[in-house]
């Protein structure tokens, strides 16, 4: 399971870079931001059960200074990963595909 105290690396400024946060939700109360710089990765984290109940994941450049909500291209990319796997949908990411599809 991943720790969300872990520091994630620290990017220069100016040095051209996608960066992907997940919004997770801790409890009712508490969201917590973790941040990855690979997306497959993360969506493999995903599929692995690493988040406890996200939210939604978002990517923005440190050069060009945009900001995106990717959960929808997410969502998708889980549902892939899955069928590629050859296994169902886990229960813990249900909401997560069912609201960003």
């Amino acid at each position: 399971m991943l720790e969300a105290g872990v520091a994630s690396p620290v990017v220069p400024y100016g040095a051209d870079q996608t960066l992907f946060v997940v919004v997770d939700r801790l409890d009712i109360a508490t969201e917590i931001r973790i941040e990855r710089s690979d997306l497959e990765a993360t969506i493999g984290e995903f599929v692995a059960g690493c988040f406890n109940d996200p939210v939604k994941v978002i990517s923005f450049n440190t050069l060009e200074h945009w900001i995106k909500d990717i959960s929808t291209e997410v969502a998708g990319a889980i549902k892939a990963r899955c069928d590629i796997y050859g296994i169902e949908l886990p229960d813990y990411l249900s909401d997560f595909v069912e609201s960003h599809s």
